[in-house]
Parts: C-alpha cells; structure tokens; sequence
C-alpha cells in the first residue's frame, strides 16, 4: 500500500504525515489492519527497539475533585463507587511505589484529583518525591496534579520530579463538550510552564468520548507541536456514574489504527497504552506492544488492571522485553534535550489530575481474580460476547493498593 510505505519513510525521517495521511489510516479496512500494524511497527522498532517501558500509578489523593471533565469518576457530581481518601503520608506513598519498583516499573506517577496543587500540596508531594527517591536509586518520579500555578513547575523539578504530565485529552474545537470549569488553553498552558522548568513533558489524548477522526488528528497533531517526550493514549473506560457511562464507541481494531496514527504522528516519542487496553483492545494487548513502546503495570487510579505478572508474561510471550534500568528510553537525539525523561533510567508518565497520569483514571480492568467463570470442564460455560455488545463486565472499581489495607496489584 502505498499511503503505508510513504508513512514508514516519513517515520523513519521523524516527517510529520499530512493530515490527510493521518485521516486514511483511521479509514482503513479491518482486512488491511495488519498491514497499518506491521507498517507502524517497523517505525516502532526503528526508534525503540523490542523494549516495553513498564510505568506504575501510586494514586496520592482519590476523589472529590471540584472538576466536571465528563470522563472521569473523581468529577465533580459523579456517583460511582470508587475509593475517596485525602493525601497519603510520604512514607505511605513511598511504599505504595515501591510495590510497581519491585515488579520492574522504571517510573513512578504521583497522581492527585483536583484542580490543580496548593503551594502547601507542592510541598507535601515535594517531600514524597524525595522520599521515593532516597529509598529507590535511579528511579523517575513524574508528578500528574493538574493545572500549575506560576513557580510550581520549578518547584517540583527542584525536589526531585523527572517529568509532569497533563494531557489534552481531546481536540480544542471539542474540548468545552467534555469540561467547562477549565479550558483547552489552560491545559496546553500547564505543559508549556512543565517544558520551561526543564520537567520532560507528558501529555496524551483519551480516545471513545464520541469524537471524530477529525478530532483524533486535531489533538495529536497538537500534541506534536508541544513536542512532549511521552504521549499516552487512553481508551476511555465508560464508568458507571459518569456523564459517559453509555460512550462504548471502541472495538479492538479501532484502537489499533489510533495508535498506529499516534506512531506515525509521534514516530521517535514514547507511545503509551493507558487506560483502558484491557477493556478495548482485550486480546489484542500483544498486537499492540508493535505500536506502543510503554505501558502502565497493575491498576490505575480508581480501577483494576490486568495483574501484574499478567502484563510481563504478555510482553514475554508477545516476544518483546521489559526495559532495563540501565538501557536509555528515548532515542539519543530527544534523550540528549529531554528534562530527565529518558536520559537514563527513564519510564514515561501519563495523563493529568482528575485524568489519572495516562490512565485517563477510569483505566480498565479484565482479568481480576473475579473474571473468566469457574475452573475449565466443572463449571457451566461462560457466554461468549457479541463483538457489538459494550465489556461492562471488564470494569471494576479499584479496591486495593493505595488507600486500602490491601496488597497493591504490581
């Protein structure tokens, strides 16, 4: 095909594709999939090799955030049942991450729902970031705290933090459809005051709100202009008291060609599945490992992920390896400029306060102890889902870890 071979010679040259290049890749057939696949994917290795960066979520204050992003279970006025606690202790916090360190996470994301952090929260996160960091050499700590205030950013990046996230979530033209007690501008804002205080930046997109292609385009081509190191995509998981509760807009294959068009867009950034893969893509995870260099390990924010060993076995099978600590993320032309992220023994980050640093905070589940039916032969078979019918059943409130008295899932 040859809109696909253009596409690989352009990733290869770090060529930003026509807008119309990125629109067909969305269009293709389910019959040429594994062909957008394979294309994106020589991209991929070009740049990344056969690694997968593995990143971890420590959830420092859950809930009750005065925002109304649509997306999202901590909102404002939302009714689902997840888990609502203040700040974690440093400690607390340390050894919630010290769980994802154990299992081969090489970053940390330090998430906080709010609108954004007091200087009194800048300081309190500060003294976790410090404590992480004594306790676990080498490690990156990326701060996700929502819409920084003038000096925060440089604050931060004196403690110790590596990277700050906040993603555009979805095109500017649509963004007032999703959150009105904040703006597009003030988002790319936060970003830009990130890059200016010498933090990697980390911004991403949530994709299943009801966009268009359009839209997709729109907000990574933004993206690109940002230039940050990390782009997380999530899939918007459809949270049960939420205003997008009903959005199951996604199937596997459309999820494929979204990060197919992220690569091709973003050829030499660390591309990174988020919330949602288990939900949407299911058991096409692996496939996407050719696409994505990066992905979160265990749960996210208010929501159960795929276990922990689950996810290496994946990457293991799938015939891709975990990152090391000493190997280098980023491509040597973008590592030699990054704020930290990915000059050494880098893992990216994710998404923003109230969208959960990449795990858009509803970040999906799907096989928790409680999925898949009995033991094989003694129970009654499971239903086999239609490829139409929404995964409810793949969501579960996240009831462990980080402000519970339960084992993390790492």
């Amino acid at each position: 095909m040859d809109l696909l071979n253009t596409l690989v010679d352009k990733g290869l040259r770090r060529e930003l594709p026509t807008r119309e290049e990125a629109l067909a890749v969305l269009a293709t057939s389910d019959d040429d999939l594994l062909d957008v696949v394979a294309a994106a994917g020589k991209v991929r290795r070009h740049w990344f090799g056969r690694r997968v960066k593995l990143n971890y979520l420590v959830n420092l204050k859950s809930g009750l955030c005065p925002e109304d992003c649509s997306y999202c279970s901590q909102r404002l006025g939302s009714k689902a049942d997840i888990l609502k606690y203040t700040w974690l202790k440093p400690d607390e916090a340390s050894q919630a991450a010290a769980a994802g360190l154990a299992g081969g996470a090489k970053r940390v994301c330090l998430v906080a729902s709010g609108r954004g952090p007091t200087d009194r929260d800048v300081d309190r996160v500060s003294q976790t970031i410090r404590a992480i960091k004594e306790q676990n050499e080498g490690v990156e700590v990326c701060a996700c705290l929502g819409l920084l205030s003038d000096g925060q950013a440089e604050r931060l990046r004196e403690a110790g933090a590596d990277a700050y996230n906040h993603n555009l979530n979805t095109s500017e033209s649509t963004y007032g459809d999703i959150t009105t007690t904040h703006s597009y501008a003030d988002r790319v804002d936060t970003v830009q005051k990130a890059h200016a205080a010498g933090l990697s930046a980390c911004s991403g997109l949530i994709a299943g709100m009801g966009e268009s292609d359009e839209d997709l385009v729109d907000v990574v081509f933004s993206l690109r202009a940002l230039d940050p190191d990390s782009v997380p995509v999530n899939f918007l998981i459809p949270f049960e008291g939420t205003p997008l509760a009903k959005e199951w807009n996604l199937t596997p294959q459309r999820c494929l060609r979204i990060l197919a068009m992220v690569r091709f867009v973003c050829p030499d950034v660390e591309v990174r599945i988020a919330g949602g893969r288990e939900v949407h893509l299911r058991t096409m995870q692996p496939l996407a490992l050719n696409l994505a260099n990066s992905i979160f390990l265990g749960d996210y924010l208010t929501s159960e992920g795929q276990a922990g060993k689950a996810d290496l076995d994946m990457i293991a099978d799938a015939g891709f390896e975990v990152e090391g600590a000493d190997q280098v993320t980023l491509p040597q032309h973008r590592a030699d400029v990054a704020g930290g992220c990915g000059s050494h023994a880098a893992a990216g980050c994710g998404s923003g306060a109230e969208a959960g640093c990449g795990s858009h905070e509803g970040g999906g589940c799907g096989s928790h102890a409680e999925a898949g039916g009995g033991v094989c032969g003694t129970a009654a078979a499971a239903p086999v889902p239609s490829a139409a019918e929404p995964r409810t059943d793949l969501v579960a409130v996240r009831r462990r870890g980080a402000g519970t008295d339960l084992a993390p899932n790492a």
